[in-house]
């Protein structure tokens, strides 16, 4: 599977970013708690390294992932220099009202009137950065959507005399280096349709359900998943669903976009795609190809 997908707006988002960086105090990088590191933008720790920023790392929808594997995240993630590490759903205002406190507590010196704090969020496409800046501001001033690249511009605010807070687009990188970074990815909708086989994301997908949470396909579909690999379960997803195109064969298209919209709704409960035992491991392959080049 190869996926090109870099919309030309975030070429000059950026830009734009690199320039906000400059008079940035902390910042906020909104990853999938799903899928933590394949959901981490390269680019973010580029522009943090060069301006030496602090950062809060928030593991984001951790209402939909596997609490084991979150808590294992923020353990890693809290051993590194410079990062603070916490698990929220962006939709509860309580959860996320702790994150200034947070970013207080990584730049001491911005605490008065004469230098207020500044945040700024940052993260890939779809990981609900937008819903995080409404609930953190109290309005809906943000756009959000279940499509990635819907936030295009920037947008600072203010959410008190000592604080503020700026939004910036979903950026992408150019070249995504794992194979399994990028089915992840576009499980989660973090990279939009047109850039990949429904299919292919589908089966991906279905692999891993079996090997972590077979019992979780069971429940949804009522299949036997003794035997079965990632064809074999979207197969069977369509024949129970009657999912069928004219003539009678199966409409694997329409299955395999029946089991990314499940996982994408938390229709499996709470699953994680990846924990920092199985990032060592893939990383650890000698041959794990290159998506993008």
């Amino acid at each position: 599977m190869a996926i090109q997908w870099f919309p030309g707006h975030m070429t000059s988002a950026r830009k734009k970013a690199a320039e906000t960086m400059a008079i940035t105090d902390v910042v906020i990088e909104v990853v999938d708690a799903r899928l933590p590191e394949a959901s981490t933008n390269p680019l973010v720790h580029e522009l943090r390294r060069q301006r030496q920023r602090p950062c809060l790392k928030v593991l984001n929808k951790s209402d939909l992932a596997d609490p084991v594997a979150t808590r294992e995240w923020i353990a890693w993630y809290d051993q590194q220099p410079g990062i603070k590490a916490v698990a929220i759903s962006s939709k509860n205002a309580g959860e996320a009202a702790r994150l200034p406190g947070l970013c207080q507590g990584l730049a001491a010196h911005r605490n008065d009137n004469v230098k207020p704090l500044r945040m700024m969020i940052m993260g890939i496409p779809n990981v609900g950065k937008s819903t995080l800046m409404n609930t953190l501001v109290k309005r809906r001033i943000a756009k959000v959507g279940d499509e990635p690249a819907v936030t295009k511009s920037q947008q600072s605010h203010q959410l008190s005399v000592r604080q503020w807070i700026t939004d910036t687009p979903g950026l992408m990188w150019p070249k995504i280096e794992h194979d399994s970074d990028g089915y992840m990815l576009a499980a989660s909708h973090a990279i939009g349709r047109n850039a990949i086989i429904d299919e292919d994301v589908a089966v991906f997908l279905a692999n891993l359900l079996l090997a972590c949470y077979p019992q979780r396909l069971t429940e949804r579909y009522g299949l036997a998943t003794d035997g079965l690999d990632g064809v074999a379960v979207v197969e069977g997803i369509a024949r129970r669903r009657a999912l069928r195109m004219r003539g009678g064969e199966l409409d694997l298209e329409k299955a395999s976009q029946a089991l990314l919209q499940d996982y994408r709704d938390g229709k499996f409960g709470r699953v994680s795609l990846e924990t920092p035992q199985t990032r060592r491991i893939m990383l650890s392959s000698a041959d794990a190809p290159t998506l993008i080049s």
